[in-house]
């Protein structure tokens, strides 16, 4: 067998662990439900798990550069998505659903794949912005979102969108430096976006280092505290098991669980080795995310690739992190596991896109470096 063939085994290893990660979300959300008092999660997500698979196969029925065509209006439909959710009513103080009826829709979620491909198809075609001013254009296609999502406000998603460009223009070969330099603006900024973070925002932040083991009147603190303490109730191998379940059912009481905090969930289920277990499995679908983009000749799908892959470790970086107590709370969910329809629907046609792109003629073991490619005239 030959080392291509070898390596075309990556795009197949893909879908094997979406079905582990989903199973394993599936199995800490019944948990939460078992713990709550409140109506359960389990059967809705189970509804969105079926919707999600075909939207996991969607992508490998036509050639992922079909994307290229519609990238522009793709994200131009989405910012005009945007811009309704601001006419809907707010949940939770935000207003970043649009109302279906059955379902509630988040347009910023799908805002990431849109620009994920609008990024693709800009960059592979120019560059400019391997200097520090050719950045310019697509900070700009990137800020526009960022900021409508700021206002609604959603501070943990817009922050989501600055890694996957990072990530798409290095890949597109801008230089190291000029990198760095905006990345040292962006530092140097904090003290600005701090005075327009609103006050729970900052709250999360100061909360992160003042934590008073949940007696704080805080409800940050309170939910740091009880993450921790779920995942410490787990033990090594899980409460039952390690004979660390309490009797006292507040003691399990964490809002969001099923949400932002399913990870904790899993974790109190099955312990330390459950989590290790679910780390490693996404450890080894972002391999293959950076396997399939490293091997990718073609500009387009090298450039979604990496996108995409970035996505989903940026995610899992910031949720597990707040998870842990190392990062405030965001609201970022934990890709392909916590509980939610528009998150679990684009994440699983992302995934879908990684493996039409793994899975082409264009994916080669091949040590090429970037090709650009100019437009072809209709």
């Amino acid at each position: 067998m030959s080392s291509v063939h070898r390596i075309r085994v990556w795009p197949w290893i893909v879908p094997l662990c979406t079905g582990l990660l989903m199973l394993a979300g599936l199995a800490g959300i019944s948990r939460g439900d078992e713990l709550s008092t409140g109506a359960p999660f389990l059967p809705r997500q189970l509804m969105w798990v079926g919707i999600s698979l075909p939207a996991l196969l969607l992508p490998l029925c036509v050639h992922y550069r079909r994307l290229k065509s519609i990238s522009f209006s793709l994200y131009a439909v989405t910012l005009v998505l945007l811009c309704v959710v601001f006419f809907c009513p707010p949940r939770n103080g935000a207003r970043g659903w649009i109302p279906l009826g059955i379902a509630d829709f988040q347009p910023s979620e799908v805002m990431k794949l849109a620009l994920i491909v609008t990024l693709a198809r800009y960059l592979m075609y120019r560059q400019s912005h391997r200097t520090l001013w050719g950045m310019i254009p697509p900070f700009v296609l990137t800020l526009v979102p960022v900021v409508m999502i700021l206002v609604e406000p959603d501070l943990g998603t817009a922050i989501l969108f600055f890694p996957v460009l990072f990530a798409m223009l290095f890949a597109a070969g801008t230089r190291w430096p000029a990198l760095l330099f905006v990345a040292l603006l962006g530092v140097a900024s904090l003290p600005m976006v701090w005075k327009f973070m609103t006050p729970e925002q900052r709250s999360r932040v100061t909360v992160l280092f003042q934590q008073e083991d949940g007696r704080s009147r805080s409800g940050d603190d309170y939910q740091l505290h009880q993450a921790k303490q779920m995942l410490a109730f787990g033990g090594a191998w899980g409460s039952d098991r390690s004979g660390m379940a309490v009797s006292d059912p507040s003691a399990y009481h964490l809002p969001a669980s099923r949400n932002d905090f399913v990870f904790c969930l899993v974790g109190e289920r099955w312990g330390l080795v459950g989590c290790l277990a679910v780390l490693a499995t996404y450890l080894i679908l972002l391999a293959c995310g950076l396997a399939i983009a490293g091997g990718t000749e073609e500009p387009f799908g090298r450039l979604v690739a990496t996108g995409v892959t970035a996505l989903l470790g940026t995610q899992l970086v910031v949720n597990t992190g707040v998870t842990v107590g190392l990062m405030p709370i965001t609201g970022i969910t934990l890709p392909l596991m916590s509980s939610g329809g528009s998150s679990l629907l684009t994440i699983c046609f992302s995934i879908g896109l990684l493996i039409n792109i793994g899975i082409r003629p264009d994916y080669e073991l091949s040590g090429d470096p970037f090709r650009f490619t100019e437009p072809v005239a209709s």
